[in-house]
């Protein structure tokens, strides 16, 4: 393996985003829903969130509604 490779490597395991538990994604999520961030989407596909988590955590109906696809 070549230098570049190994620095890349190297950079891609210090840089990670911290670990996230299945309850702070809910919050972040509905945070998230809340203010309209488009980031929610991912947060939620990644930790395959349903629509009773997320109601739960304080999303209205009407925008869990309108994420049908995702869910």
């Amino acid at each position: 393996m070549g230098k570049s490779k190994k620095r890349i490597i190297y950079k891609g395991k210090n840089q990670q985003i911290a670990n996230l538990t299945r309850s702070e994604a809910i919050v972040n999520a509905v945070k998230m829903l809340n203010n309209n961030d488009k980031e929610a989407y991912s947060i939620i596909t990644l930790f395959g969130l349903s629509a009773e988590e997320l109601l739960e955590g304080g999303v209205s109906y009407e925008l869990v509604k309108g994420l049908g696809n995702i869910i």
